[in-house]
């Protein structure tokens, strides 16, 4: 029997959006440096607006190793919940651009996509604020199953 793909992987679609700061600013807005915080809608928007200028990508555990199956030459197809907002027009660019097959249609409403806000010090530690949004809003009915019945295998993000 022949499968469409090797692996379809679902998780949560999250755009890192990684920025150089310094203690300072992680000082004047109450981070704890090196760790990974989860935060709201609000404090996502804040701590953008005041963040330096990022590189933005799109990220995620089961996303993340489909594009690595891609790259290892597999065919992989991936399940996940974004906004039609920006951010959600990033995710589905770099995902499809890696080889992925990204066919979930983003929600007209409801929380904009998720982001990890990645807070980088001289020292190359990593501060986190992870705002989940949309991926929290993945249901059943953003599952194809005829898909997950054509693949090989199955991923499944253990943060789901």
């Amino acid at each position: 029997m022949s499968t469409a793909h090797d692996v379809v992987a679902v998780g949560n679609a999250i755009v890192d959006v990684l920025a150089h700061a310094d203690e300072a600013f992680l000082a004047a807005h109450g981070m704890d440096k090196g760790i990974m915080t989860l935060i709201d809608a609000e404090r996502a928007e804040a701590i953008y607006r005041a963040m330096g200028p990022g590189v933005e990508c799109s990220g995620g555990s089961a996303a993340n190793t489909a594009a690595v199956i891609a790259a290892l030459g597999g065919s992989p197809a991936y399940i996940g919940k974004v906004r039609d907002d920006l951010l959600g027009t990033v995710f589905r660019h770099d995902i499809e651009k890696a080889g992925v097959a990204f066919g979930c249609v983003p929600s007209a409403d409801g929380a904009s996509t998720a982001r990890c806000l990645i807070l980088v010090t001289a020292d190359g530690e990593r501060t986190m604020n992870t705002y989940l949004g949309a991926c929290r809003e993945l249901t059943s009915d953003d599952v194809d199953a005829a898909l997950i019945a054509d693949a090989k295998a199955v991923y499944l993000e253990g943060y789901l």
